[in-house]
């Protein structure tokens, strides 16, 4: 025993040491949502002659990585994501319309000899730009609807003027580079500098050459520069070249009236290339600095205020033993954060929720230790505090383990199943499971077999907090309450309450987010509070009559609608810039109505996977009959969640999801202790009333229940009050589905196991009065 008690030591020094040196020089990597920046999810199309497979999109990838590199984004990220979308997070930019206009142009240059005019007016629709602004690529045809012949086609230039194209002579794969500069003395302002490769330079030198046998004037002396089939210039030939001569260097001006910004964003499309297949944007996430600063800061300030009073209630509860688990929490934040950094996860905002909560979940562990150590000392089996202890950590495993697969299962679900932020969350709680256990299982039991160990505890065990089975405990055990007496009260119970919470969702129905529906949500930050009825009667003024308005803490406007282009957004900021005295985008999300779709689907399916998975599990673990109780319970919780949140009008996203999938690994924490205490009471009393091992098992297991629960709650309600309005409604759904997960646990879930345990006895008391 002395000796396996010095590898533990040796094994948790080790491993605090290691995560402090983590910690120390490994910086954990900011999701977008707290550093601010735009996230932007394009997706590949198929064109008549190119395949959106996945080799081009990798080809597209290595173009869209030229020109974020080129936009001098400060470490960008771009990854693919299946076979056809490509993830790109430019942290900084807060500006989504300019980058999504760099990213999405397919950026098609060719170089075409001018034939001549094609009459006037303006050009035809087919050159029109499309709804975000960019051409459609689609060469615009001549007055009888059909496009030239021999290759020709007929565009616009600059001013409106008509002109008749040729074949291109030059594509963008004979550009060597294009730089923006600014020319003061001349005249002519911004204009991009095109150079040509080797084979673009003779080819240029004779397109010029032939252009300039035509006379001054001729618009056949012209040269059209197209880009993604809108002429960007058409200069004439300068007189000094000759005929069938042409620009010898290889290199051109495009002039035009360009600012800076358009120059460089020109110069930038030009000299990165051009897409091998369109893209368009299925996604796109905008937050600003100011919420990520304030998002950090309001969940420090939770994790502080939680952390203390969780410590302070185990301190109370458990004495000595209490004192030594709240040290034992410290070390759980430091391996937590030394694994996130040395695995480089990101951290996103529920993520960061994630890694709060896991501090009420690292309380689990302790409890089940110190109150199977409490019933070894009361029960006299282990006459010192020390040996009460060993067989407290020994007789808990069981239950730790099953508690904790179970919400890993669920985490497991989050990064499999679930997308973005929401991805984050399983990340972190995954990883805070696994170092609750570490923390508790080694750092807690190191500490108390010292403690225990001291002889001044020896001589004084109540200080240890084990000699004592707690007051609610002695008087539940004298009492001896017979709950399950009769337990189809306690299903008609929770019928009632299925009924009331369900009947939200027939009532109000279902407030899918704007991830699970498609559409543009906006978060904004007003100078002066603004009355939500209000905005949204000026809203409906200005064409959106089916926005939707909420506030968003003191001065904050919440706005979501169905999909908006970004000349429609810019109207509805100016809408509410005129209420509030002023207003700042402080969040931006746009999810397109495919992509909508698939995560709603996703969403069901990761609910539907996570009951089966929780099922199977328990099943291996208790038979199936149990395992049938448990998930039915969760059931039971998921349609009570749900149907709150519709009856409070509260947005069912991806957040809430994360908090779901949570309380389905919480529920099922809390009914594998219970359960498992009605294996080892069968076990041990053979023969015994299934009801009354029930009684026996949830007074044994109630303290370890309401305490784990306190602690939960106590991390949970700070979140709420300080953890900002991004993770109230977050805080709101895990304290609701907390609530009911202890209660479904110890009054669903077992009475439903009674009843599927008479089942069978009652049909064949059936059939033999038929008989």
């Amino acid at each position: 025993m002395i000796r396996s008690a010095r590898v533990r030591a040796l094994f948790a020094l080790t491993v605090l040491a290691l995560s402090l040196y983590i910690a120390v020089t490994v910086p954990v990597r900011l999701g977008l949502d707290l550093r601010g920046g735009t996230q932007i999810v394009l997706e590949t199309r198929s064109t008549p002659t190119a395949r959106a497979d996945r080799a081009a999109t990798d080809r597209t990838l290595e173009v869209l990585r030229g020109r974020v590199d080129a936009l001098g984004v400060a470490e960008p990220t771009l990854v693919r994501s299946g076979a056809h979308r490509i993830v790109v997070e430019l942290p900084g930019v807060q500006d989504p319309k300019e980058a999504a206009g760099v990213l999405g142009r397919t950026a098609q240059l060719t170089v075409h000899p001018v034939l001549g005019p094609a009459g006037n007016g303006a050009p035809d629709g087919n050159s029109a730009p499309d709804k975000d602004g960019a051409p459609d690529g689609n060469s615009a045809p001549d007055k009888d609807g059909a496009p030239a012949g021999n290759g020709e086609q007929v565009l616009a230039d600059e001013s409106g003027q008509r002109l008749r194209l040729a074949a291109s002579a030059l594509t963008g794969t004979d550009v060597k580079g294009a730089d923006a500069r600014f020319d003061a003395q001349s005249g002519a302002g911004w204009h991009v500098t095109v150079d040509f490769d080797r084979a673009g330079r003779d080819r240029w030198a004779k397109l010029t050459g032939q252009a300039a046998c035509s006379p001054a004037g001729d618009p056949a002396r012209r040269i059209a520069i197209v880009l993604d089939g809108r002429i960007i210039s058409a200069p004439q030939v300068d007189p000094s070249v000759g005929c069938g001569t042409g620009i010898a260097g290889g290199s051109t001006q495009i002039t035009g009236s360009f600012d800076d910004r358009e120059a460089r964003e020109l110069a930038l499309l030009i000299s990165g290339g051009a897409l091998p297949v369109p893209v368009e944007t299925v996604e796109q996430h905008t937050v600003g600095p100011t919420l990520g600063a304030r998002a950090i800061t309001a969940s420090a300030w939770a994790a502080a205020v939680g952390t203390a009073l969780t410590a302070l209630f185990i301190v109370v509860m458990y004495r000595l033993m209490g004192v030594l688990a709240a040290v034992a929490l410290l070390s759980y934040g430091l391996l937590s954060y030394a694994a996130l950094a040395a695995l480089g996860a990101t951290l996103t905002l529920p993520g960061l929720a994630g890694f709060v909560l896991a501090i009420g979940m690292a309380v689990d562990a302790n409890v089940l230790v110190f109150e199977r150590a409490r019933e070894e000392y009361a029960a006299r089996h282990r006459p010192t505090a020390r040996s009460a202890l060993t067989a407290g950590f020994r007789n808990a495993f069981s239950a730790i383990a099953d508690s904790n697969v179970t919400t890993l299962i669920a985490a497991g679900l989050l990064f499999f199943l679930a997308s973005g932020p929401v991805r984050g969350f399983g990340v972190t709680l995954g990883i805070g499971v696994l170092a609750s256990m570490v923390s508790a299982l080694v750092v807690t039991r190191v500490l108390a077999d010292f403690a225990v160990a001291r002889r001044w505890v020896h001589r004084r065990p109540r200080v240890t907090g084990l000699a004592t089975t707690g007051r609610v405990r002695d008087a539940l055990e004298r009492r001896a309450p017979r709950l399950m007496r009769s337990p189809r009260r306690w299903l008609a119970v929770s019928a009632v309450a299925l009924v009331l919470a369900g009947s939200g969702l027939l009532v109000r129905g279902a407030d899918l987010g704007v991830e699970f529906t498609g559409g543009r949500l906006i978060e904004y930050g007003t100078a002066r509070a603004v009355d939500p009825d209000r905005a949204r009667t000026a809203l409906a003024d200005a064409g959106f009559p089916r926005a939707v308005v909420q506030s968003s803490g003191d001065k904050g406007l919440t706005v979501r609608t169905a999909e908006l282009t970004d000349a429609q957004a810019e109207r509805v900021t100016r809408t509410v810039g005129a209420l509030g005295g002023g207003a700042d985008t402080v969040r931006d999300e746009l999810i397109g109505p495919s992509m909508g779709a698939e995560l709603r689907r996703g969403a069901l399916i990761a609910l539907a996977v996570a009951l089966g998975a929780q099922l199977l599990y328990l099943a291996a673990r208790f038979r199936w009959l149990l395992g049938t109780a448990a998930v039915t319970a969760l059931a039971h919780d998921v349609v009570i969640l749900v149907g709150i949140f519709a009856w409070l009008g509260k947005p069912l996203d991806g957040v809430f999801l994360a908090a779901l999938l949570t309380v389905i690994g919480y529920s099922v924490n809390d009914s594998v202790v219970v359960f498992d205490r009605i294996r080892e009471l069968t076990r041990r009393e053979r023969g015994a009333r299934a009801a009354d091992i029930a009684d026996r098992a949830i007074v044994q297991t109630l303290p370890r229940t309401v305490n784990t629960g306190m602690g939960a709650v106590l991390i949970l309600a700070s979140l709420a009050v300080l953890g900002g309005d991004s993770l109230t409604d977050f805080a709101l759904a895990l304290l609701i589905g907390i609530v009911v997960g202890t209660y479904s646990s110890v009054f669903t879930a077992v009475p439903v196991a009674l009843a599927l345990r008479t089942l069978p006895k009652r049909q064949r008391r059936r059939r033999n009065k038929k008989d």
